[in-house]
């Protein structure tokens, strides 16, 4: 075994993905490398793989939650457009 190598001397060995010199060009990214960023909090942009589905899917996945939630919202806050006098649970 060598133990020559400074390996504290690479300050980007151990720094997150995002504050690397290599990687901070604002250069654009895939959706795959966002996911990547979001679930392992800036350590790794290839973590997901290099696959576009599955980016594609978290997007639409945050897409449907956020569509569904609006429509929940304003169902339940306009309740006389689908027929009832009243909201439920409310006096």
């Amino acid at each position: 075994m060598n133990a020559d190598a400074d390996i504290y001397a690479n300050k980007d060995l151990f720094a997150p993905v995002v504050f690397r010199s290599d990687f901070n060009r604002f250069q654009a990214i895939s959706a795959n490398q966002a996911w990547s960023l979001f679930f392992t909090a800036g350590q790794e942009d290839k973590q997901l793989g290099a696959n576009p589905e599955l980016g594609r899917f978290f997007t639409n996945i945050l897409l449907a939650v956020s569509v569904s939630g609006a429509l929940w919202a304003f169902c339940f806050s306009h309740p006389q457009f689908f027929g009832f006098s009243h909201t439920p649970f409310v006096g």
